[in-house]
């Protein structure tokens, strides 16, 4: 009988994770597979307790469901200070982890990319933002958030500013002065994910050539920030070696195996 797992999210139609995850199963020879599963806000605790009666292995979660998992798993400290759960296991009860800030690192050392002192821009306030915020902070960045709903981003800079050298929030008044002001811009919003794939949070004429932009979307891999980001002459990352950074470590907290993080990023470029 094979083991299942999932990710829960609403929309999920756009996930690559059962891509990434079947195509690790299958190299190993782990008699496992990883399905999308649409859920609403609402109907999260439903699932996870489902999920858990029926067998599963461990679920990913993504937008909007990592903070509401909070109120129903036990979340690791990690977990709990970033205050989002991404990754939650079956094994003893319900555990909740959090990968994203992980995934963002790691995409940001591959590329060559230096954290610590930088001048760091993060646009959003959610899940997302707060892991990956808490990480960097952790590392070394100065941390700005930026994000429509200015008190979600001053609210996230005072929580990690126990960790931070600096850390503020605001709103998106000023996008193109606080872009200026960075040498890292990393998108944490769901603008211009597919089908919206005209949506950007800047221009070229808001970037400068000293800029690295990461974007966090990655359908379609190159999204028109990034295609922006060209035209300014920064250095553009696309999104998914994130997902499959922060895939791997929930693949490694899930079945305690060394995941084949080729064969994973080979199944997402496929798709994208």
């Amino acid at each position: 009988m094979r083991t299942v797992f999932g990710v829960f999210g609403d929309p999920i139609a756009h996930s690559r994770s059962p891509h990434m995850h079947n195509a690790a199963f299958r190299e190993l020879g782990m008699e496992c597979t990883y399905h999308a599963f649409r859920v609403s806000r609402g109907n999260l605790k439903d699932a996870l307790l489902g999920g858990k009666a029926m067998g599963f292995g461990g679920v990913n979660l993504t937008v909007p469901l990592k903070q509401e998992a909070l109120k129903i798993v036990d979340a690791d400290p990690l977990a709990k200070s970033i205050g989002a759960v991404n990754t939650i296991d079956f094994k003893d009860g319900m555990k909740g982890y959090n990968t994203d800030g992980f995934g963002a690192k790691r995409t940001l050392e591959e590329k060559s990319v230096e954290i610590k002192g930088s001048n760091l821009l993060i646009v959003g306030a959610g899940g997302a933002s707060r892991a990956i915020a808490f990480q960097l902070a952790k590392d070394g960045a100065n941390i700005t958030i930026a994000n429509r709903t200015e008190q979600k981003a001053i609210d996230l800079a005072s929580d990690i500013s126990f960790i931070a050298t600096s850390a503020r929030g605001c709103g998106l008044e000023n996008i193109k002065e606080l872009i200026m002001e960075s040498d890292i811009l990393i998108n944490c919003t769901t603008m211009g994910m597919h089908p919206n794939t005209e949506g950007t949070i800047a221009t070229s004429e808001e970037m400068h050539p000293e800029l690295t932009v990461l974007d966090i979307v990655y359908n379609p891999l190159e999204t028109r920030l990034l295609k922006e980001a060209k035209k300014a002459g920064a250095k553009a990352i696309t999104g998914e070696m994130m997902l499959i950074y922060q895939g791997a470590e929930a693949f490694r907290i899930w079945t305690g195996v060394e995941p084949p993080v080729s064969t994973m990023k080979k199944a997402v470029l496929e798709e994208l």
